[in-house]
């Protein structure tokens, strides 16, 4: 059910305007791009050193910011309480979301490993666990405000959830695309296993902080912990030294273990049940034309 109180009926042409719901996804949408943005820079450039605890803190405190700066969005430009990011729940359903993440990606990583395409050489230590935690807090917090909190909720008002999770995770693979080592088919890994993974999981509890801890810890075990490539890019020097080999539908190939097949198949599977969890609990809402 929707938490969310109903906006004041607006007048004056400036105030209808901005109380269409595509109007509101643009604003919001920028707000909470240039925070993010620009407290990162901030941060990058204020704070000396890599791979260190004071980086981490700069991460929370840009995720702190990002959750701030969207409850002001809300009570100013919504007009309503923050019903997506509420200090009730916080605890338990980020905590529900980190075991749910970290282990479903350990499942991943031991299936590909029982088909051959994965292995543990031994233990690095430490590593890049700053940079690792860093990267899970803000991709977490920022990725599910932007994509979940604003896009998807504005479009469910229009087009109702199905089409509003279809249409979430269709842009959320999308975005995948200009990540290093992109190809189509993690884009379309990424839309079906995270993008309705993380829809469900919003929709379950209409609340952001469920689908925050899935992500942060999807991403900080498959870094960190199988130092496994995050969304692309180089392996991070994370705690086992691993290796993975065979074909990229089993690896993933150099865009990391969210490529393969396998991570399709699980994470989608886990998506699709809470996704029911949610209908069954009368989650979903009809189109616009429909109400």
């Amino acid at each position: 059910m929707m938490t969310d109180t109903p906006n004041p009926k607006p007048s004056g042409t400036l105030q209808r305007i901005i109380a269409y719901p595509i109007a509101q996804l643009v604003i919001g949408a920028v707000i909470v791009i240039l925070t993010a943005g620009i407290l990162s820079a901030l941060v990058q450039k204020i704070v000396p050193g890599h791979n260190t605890p004071i980086k981490f803190a700069g991460s929370v405190f840009v995720a702190m910011a990002i959750v701030a700066s969207y409850k002001l969005y809300k009570r100013w430009i919504e007009l309503v309480d923050d019903g997506e990011l509420p200090r009730s729940g916080a605890v338990s359903e980020l905590a529900a979301g980190l075991l749910i993440g970290g282990g479903l990606f350990a499942l991943i990583t031991g299936i590909v490993a029982v088909l051959g395409g994965f292995e543990v050489n031994g233990i690095r230590g430490g590593g890049e666990i700053w940079t690792m935690l860093a990267i899970a807090v803000i991709s977490g917090t920022f990725e599910e405000t932007l994509f979940r909190g604003i896009i998807m909720r504005h479009l469910e008002s229009l087009i109702g959830t199905w089409g509003a999770l279809a249409a979430t995770s269709a842009f959320f693979g999308a975005a995948h695309l200009f990540n290093p080592d992109a190809t189509w088919f993690a884009a379309l890994a990424i839309a079906l296993e995270a993008g309705i993974l993380l829809g469900a999981a919003y929709l379950l509890t209409r609340r952001l902080w469920m689908a925050i801890g899935i992500h942060a810890a999807w991403n900080f075990t498959q870094g960190w912990v199988f130092s496994v490539p995050v969304s692309g890019g180089d392996a991070p020097f994370g705690l086992l030294i691993t290796r993975r080999m065979g074909p990229d539908w089993l690896t993933g190939g150099a865009f990391g273990l969210e490529a393969s097949a396998v991570a399709m198949v699980v994470a989608t599977v886990a998506g699709l049940v809470m996704l029911r969890m949610a209908y069954l609990r009368g989650r979903f809402i009809a189109p616009v034309w429909r109400r």
